[in-house]
């Protein structure tokens, strides 16, 4: 049997947004599975926060005009008890920006489907356990 958990896909590019969708696949393990939920505004994502349980968020950091590190610090400073943040950046430098909007981890273009799904996987059940250590997951150093 299968965790189930709810996954918010951001990007202004439903392209984008299929690639990372892709990489993770409906299923990341085999004691995970995916619903994902898109939104294409920052709007759209603070609609979704407000009506939905949502487990992770993905953002695409490339986005614009809400970038997703910008989304990812608003949510952390407007939300008591925001989900874990996982951004896709394009480059490695921009992991400070990340460590400084608070995200808990991040992901290289162009993705990498084994890294990918072990990032997402681990931050499942990191959430499904209680917590997830800022910094810890996706090689945010």
């Amino acid at each position: 049997m299968s965790d189930k958990y709810t996954v918010l896909l951001y990007s202004d590019d439903a392209a984008v947004r299929d690639k990372i969708r892709l990489a993770i696949g409906p299923r990341p393990a085999a004691d995970l599975s995916i619903e994902f939920t898109d939104a294409s505004t920052w709007e759209d994502c603070r609609n979704l926060l407000d009506t939905y349980e949502i487990d992770l968020m993905i953002l695409d950091g490339e986005a614009s005009p809400a970038g997703g590190l910008g989304i990812a610090r608003q949510t952390k400073d407007e939300y008591a008890d925001p989900p874990p943040t996982c951004v896709v950046i394009a480059r490695a430098a921009d992991r400070w920006l990340a460590a400084y909007a608070q995200v808990d981890a991040t992901l290289l273009y162009p993705l990498d489907p084994v890294t990918t799904g072990q990032t997402i996987a681990g931050m499942l059940r990191a959430r499904r356990n209680g917590a997830i250590p800022l910094g810890t997951l996706g090689k945010l150093d």
